[in-house]
């Protein structure tokens, strides 16, 4: 199996089901048949004969959510040439590496992602060919070296040619072992690596769907970047093998209004997101006094019939990743009578090692290893908390031209060592219990997990989110301190400033945030033992760096030796 006979198999058996549905800016939605699909990405793949890309090379992909990254991608991939998806977002230098790093040979992109690739193209040794869409090339020419194409001139070109018996589509068929994607990581020293991972690794993924049930009457909510593995895997391949359409929505400002047009039943998020949600329902709820009666008489789930309405109707499975959730937030979900899975994994896993049965779920775990796959807990110390490790079909090739870290990631036997603590019950579920890089060690030996503080720092009422660090002080040769930056909610203080007319016209100062922050964390850690509280605390009021998928950016921040609570 490959993503190639999943797309081939669509479009036989189901060639005029509506395969992606859009809204352009004119308002209108639009859709696209699997059948049309096929259509349009044998011309992506006729195009890049034209271009001399050749099996085995590497393609970059850099665009926004949209049918275009899509069709262009099954185009490269099904002819055994290898896709370099690229974050939309990134700042030059980063784009410049990833190009660079992967060798990649053509670009193809939107409109906006024009100016950057054109600053660096020319500097790019392997790179001879540069497709963007969006009209950006109103004349096909060549620049610094690099020939430069309109994507929809190029297609048009090339879409009699791709019918033909022996076009570039047919002569070249893509097979099982061949790199799919080369998907960078973010990387815990902000230096990325390309997790390169073939049609079986994503393939071998579907596996899922023995947990889950997905009907051909479904539609996925697209709301997470494409770039990405839980996007790409959970949003994009499962629709596609399964036959069944997928809505993308707007921006995140339109969630609520594109889930009443289009009427999803699956929604793949990160924990903010479900969070976020979850917030914005409840706030509707506190403002209904029937919901209010209905909910304290244990009759949530009358009231979710209403929750679901607003959420276009059909809303039947959230399936949460990228991040650790909230089990409680799981949980509010679930009564809505919403199944809410979380699942668990990493880039290099393709990216789901962990899922919770969809009859089965336990709201503290991230579940349990995908049919087909293992999961172990290495070195684990008297609490049972040890290093989860991974085994199975959907585990990456390697780093792309990168020996010592691929020997590095493994720990024999095909184990793949994730980096992440975690335990594992009876039954197999595991529970994340922190970041093995990030797990702080104190002068007597006793191990500190950041996440851990995290939550009770994050569970005071004017604390947006935390950051806990260990750090040194100087002159000790060994042993962490804990330490913490935290971002103060300033958009909830001054709307509870405000609700006192008194108070209104006096907004607090820095220093007394800063003073109502560190009152509550001081509070908020007589839940857990000493050892585990900061000694230096920094407050700021800007939030955290993050990744694509909101995990904060740890590497960017210590703590100085002046900060002491």
């Amino acid at each position: 199996m490959t993503i190639r006979t999943l797309l081939l198999d669509a479009a036989a058996q189901s060639p005029d089901s509506t395969f992606v549905r859009w809204k352009a800016p004119d308002g209108t939605w639009h859709t696209r048949s699997f059948a049309e699909t096929l259509e349009t990405a044998r011309a992506v793949s006729a195009a890049l004969g034209e271009l001399g890309v050749r099996r085995g090379d590497r393609v970059a992909l850099m665009m926004e959510n949209r049918p275009e990254w899509m069709t262009v991608y099954l185009g490269i991939v099904c002819c055994g040439v290898t896709v370099v998806p690229v974050d939309a977002h990134l700042h030059v230098h980063e784009v410049s590496h990833i190009l660079r790093d992967s060798e990649a040979v053509a670009f193809f992109g939107s409109g906006k992602t024009g100016p950057l690739v054109r600053e660096i193209m020319g500097s790019l040794k392997y790179m001879r060919s540069v497709v963007l869409a969006d009209g950006a090339v109103p004349e096909d020419r060549r620049e610094s070296g690099v020939r430069l194409y309109d994507l929809e001139r190029l297609l048009d070109k090339t879409s009699k040619s791709a019918a033909l018996p022996d076009s570039f589509f047919e002569r070249n068929v893509a097979e099982e072992e061949d790199v799919a994607s080369i998907i960078y990581t973010s990387g815990t020293t902000g230096r990325s690596k390309g997790a390169m991972l073939t049609h079986a690794n994503f393939c071998a993924q579907l596996e899922a769907l023995k947990y889950f049930t997905v009907y051909k009457s479904d539609n996925f909510l697209l709301v997470l970047p494409l770039h990405h593995a839980f996007a790409f895997t959970a949003n994009f391949i499962v629709p596609l093998a399964a036959q069944c359409e997928i809505s993308i929505v707007e921006n995140l400002r339109t969630i609520p209004d594109n889930m009443r047009e289009t009427k999803p039943t699956v929604l793949l998020a990160v924990p903010l997101l479900a969070e976020k949600m979850l917030g914005a329902i409840r706030k509707k709820l506190q403002k209904s006094a029937a919901a209010r009666a209905l909910m304290s008489i244990g009759l949530t789930r009358v009231v979710g019939r209403k929750v679901i309405a607003g959420l276009g109707g059909r809303m039947r499975i959230i399936i949460v990743g990228g991040a650790a959730s909230d089990p409680d937030v799981l949980r509010a979900w679930s009564r809505f009578g919403i199944k809410t899975l979380q699942g668990y994994g990493l880039t290099e896993t393709a990216p789901i090692s962990a899922l919770a049965p969809e009859d089965a779920i336990k709201f503290e775990s991230v579940g349990k290893a995908l049919p087909g796959h293992e999961l172990r807990i290495a070195d684990q110390n008297e609490e049972g908390v040890g290093e989860i490790q991974v085994r199975g079909p959907s585990v990456m090739k390697g780093y792309f031209r990168n020996e010592d870290a691929t020997a590095e990631s493994f720990d024999g036997d095909g184990w793949f060592r994730t980096g992440d603590l975690g335990t594992m019950d009876s039954d197999g579920y595991v529970t994340i219990t922190g970041r093995k890089k990030s797990l702080i060690v104190n002068r007597e030996g006793k191990n500190i997990y950041p996440e851990e503080v995290e939550i009770a720092i994050n569970a005071c009422p004017h604390v947006l989110e935390s950051i806990v660090l260990g750090y040194h002080v100087p002159g000790e040769a060994k042993g962490e301190h804990v330490g913490a930056i935290i971002v103060a909610d300033l958009d909830k203080i001054a709307e509870e400033r405000n609700r006192n007319a008194a108070a209104s016209a006096s907004p607090m100062s820095d220093d007394e945030i800063r003073a109502l922050c560190l009152s509550e964390v001081r509070e908020a850690m007589k839940q857990l033992s000493s050892y585990k509280h900061p000694r230096r605390i920094r407050v700021r009021f800007e939030p955290l760096q993050k990744t694509n998928t909101l995990k904060v950016k740890r590497y960017l921040y210590s703590l100085d030796a002046d900060e002491e609570q």
